[in-house]
């Protein structure tokens, strides 16, 4: 039983952060680092000159007014009486230490994410629900993902209270999907429509990925997350049967899982917030992915003239794009990836991401029957990809 899609509901960030706003901010964290001087090469090789956020640059940038918070105070002030420090002394040193900037807590840096990640949430679904044609009480199930922001109850119970949907919505939350949300939320769509096609499902991501700007980090490889990640509230509506607006039937899902990667890419959670701690070997194994997807769809399609007409996939990087295009069969035509170049040269909107690529093909009005596949990798390493055509 096949789903269909609506064009999906994409909010960007409202705060615009230039590649050159955070090298200069690098330059003044970071002024030895051994890396420095490679940082302008680097950043052109991204291809991205600027991205959105839900908060501003100088919010995720900005350490806590003061590096010795209240319970660190009375344990300073005890150890240096315990040295024969007189009171006037003890009073200057810790005004000093009080004058040192530290790191955010992981509350502080949360908090106002959390906030941003449910507003935008709301903000998508709304509009999706108004661009199919449809009011919160239609919705039979809601499926949501955000991954930087950990809270429980999560956007699934947010959004049915803020929209608000029935008491008997199944939700679904899966706050670790991370950049697969946009497809394997689908594929589950599909599932569930498939079982009653008279069922509406309503998907959010909302990702607040700027949450893992870490201003204190001096590895290159936190140099890289700082340039690549975006913020992105999408949603869309699926349904079990076709209805005046749909722009999409997805026909198949394919899922694969390479074992023993998931120290490649994952967040890691500190006393002063999440941080995304990646390897570079990452992209060699999500590029093994991509081999596992073309081989599925050679098995789905052995006739050799068969190639999808739009190929909407978020591989995460620059470097497994051009893999991409690169293994792609010799036969299949140039430009099949250019939404996902589009999007990406904005920044990696990670769970958003594919969403955001198809809203992208739906403004061009592909011609109806064209053959779609939609992919997507993420930490795990795991992906998911689907098949459909235009309607």
């Amino acid at each position: 039983m096949p789903a269909y899609v609506f064009p999906p509901a994409v909010v960007a960030g409202e705060f615009a952060v230039t590649t050159e706003d955070i090298l200069k901010d690098v330059r003044v964290r970071h002024p030895s680092a051994p890396w420095l001087s490679r940082i302008d090469g680097i950043a052109a090789s991204t291809g991205i000159t600027v991205r959105h956020w839900m908060r501003p640059l100088a919010e995720q940038s900005a350490l806590a007014d003061g590096g010795l918070r209240a319970p660190d105070e009375a344990a300073a002030r005890a150890a240096l009486a315990a040295e024969d420090f007189g009171k006037a002394d003890i009073d200057r040193i810790v005004g000093a230490l009080h004058s040192v900037p530290g790191p955010r807590t992981i509350e502080e840096r949360n908090g106002p994410a959390w906030t941003a990640v449910q507003e935008y949430g709301e903000r998508a679904a709304r509009r999706a629900l108004a661009d199919a044609g449809i009011t919160a009480a239609d919705v039979d199930c809601l499926i949501t993902s955000h991954s930087t922001t950990p809270a429980l109850p999560g956007l699934d119970v947010s959004l049915a209270n803020r929209l608000p949907l029935r008491d008997d919505v199944l939700l679904l939350p899966a706050s670790q999907w991370a950049c697969i949300a946009g497809t394997r939320s689908l594929a589950l769509a599909a599932d569930l429509v498939a079982a009653d096609p008279d069922r509406t499902v309503l998907v959010v991501v909302s990702e607040a990925l700027s949450t893992t700007y870490q201003p204190l980090d001096d590895t290159l490889e936190s140099l890289i997350t700082r340039l690549l990640f975006a913020d992105t509230a999408v949603a869309a509506v699926v349904t079990g049967r076709p209805r005046p607006g749909a722009a999409l039937r997805l026909d198949a899902s394919w899922h694969h899982t390479l074992h023993d990667t998931s120290d490649l890419h994952r967040l890691h959670t500190r006393a002063d917030g999440v941080h995304f701690v990646m390897d570079r070997s990452g992209p060699r194994a999500v590029q093994r992915t991509v081999l596992a997807m073309w081989e599925w769809l050679r098995r789905r399609h052995p006739e050799e003239a068969w190639h999808p007409d739009l190929l909407l996939a978020h591989p995460g990087g620059t470097r497994v794009l051009e893999y991409m295009k690169q293994t792609m069969p010799d036969s299949w035509p140039d430009g099949l990836l250019a939404h996902s170049w589009d999007s990406y040269a904005t920044g990696n909107r990670g769970g958003a991401a594919v969403f955001d690529i198809l809203a992208r093909a739906h403004r061009t009005a592909p011609a109806p029957g064209s053959r779609t596949v939609l992919y997507a990798a993420a930490p795990g390493l795991t992906a998911t990809a689907l098949e459909g055509e235009w309607l």
